[in-house]
């Protein structure tokens, strides 16, 4: 009873998670990484070039990686600092009290952040694709960038020497009730970055790919052991039904 009470639940949490999704800036579908070991692989690379110099990731280990294929000299020469060693937690030696003095708040771990925004969105991997792909300049923050998927986001552009600098066009029209409504329209490139938007495009679903694995290394493993524990169920659920069906033949 309690389960069924558990699924009418979540069922009736759908509709709100769609209608959060049309009424928010337009989400778009992060490509698939997770068994991509050469995405995964780039993703971590763009993690610790970019994001490690102020987000931690304290519950993941350097060595870890292992499972997406690194060994341990290609982490050292690839993804460590001078002081960090591969045993050891990816921090940051960036103090939280500097941090929230500089930025107005400190900026979180990522160690399982995909998972959490997927607990708030319903689909972690496409906002943070869609975030990441989504800044602006805005002359009006203080960093000098916002968001159209985290509107006044205190973060700046970190990847904006890759992507290149864009503006947000918008558009007044009328609305249902007659009232005019500053629409969004589109981006339009007034810079270009070292990569192309294919490319810049491609590089952030990487990185995407890597938050997602980090947020849950074992869950390729879980995936494949899940395949076998079906396969086995179904094989007993035959072998059950057979047995059932003889022992009720011997009794009549």
């Amino acid at each position: 009873m309690n389960l069924l009470k558990k699924m009418l639940a979540v069922l009736a949490l759908v509709p709100v998670f769609a209608f959060a999704s049309e009424e928010g800036f337009q989400l778009d579908h992060a490509p698939e990484r997770m068994k991509d070991l050469a995405a995964l692989q780039h993703g971590a690379k763009l993690f610790v070039n970019y994001c490690l110099n102020c987000h931690a990731a304290a519950s993941m280990r350097y060595n870890r990686m292992h499972d997406i294929g690194l060994t341990d000299d290609q982490i050292k020469a690839n993804l460590l600092f001078t002081t960090d060693k591969v045993g050891g937690l990816m921090t940051v030696a960036l103090a939280r009290k500097d941090a929230k003095e500089w930025f107005g708040a400190a900026p979180p771990d990522l160690s399982v952040i995909a998972r959490s925004k997927a607990s708030e969105a319903g689909t972690g991997p496409d906002w943070i694709y869609t975030y990441l792909r989504s800044y602006y300049k805005d002359d009006n923050r203080p960093t000098g960038w916002n968001n159209m998927v985290f509107p006044n986001v205190g973060m700046p552009h970190v990847f904006w020497e890759l992507q290149g600098e864009q503006k947000a066009v918008f558009v007044d029209e009328k609305g249902e009730d007659g009232k005019e409504v500053h629409r969004f329209d589109h981006f339009e490139l007034v810079k270009p970055g070292k990569l192309s938007k294919l490319e810049y495009d491609t590089a952030v679903a990487d990185l995407v790919g890597y938050l997602e694995w980090m947020s849950e290394p074992a869950q390729n493993v879980r995936h494949q052991l899940g395949v076998w524990v079906l396969l086995f169920l179904s094989l007993f659920a035959v072998l059950a039904w057979r047995l059932n069906a003889s022992y009720w033949k011997e009794v009549k």
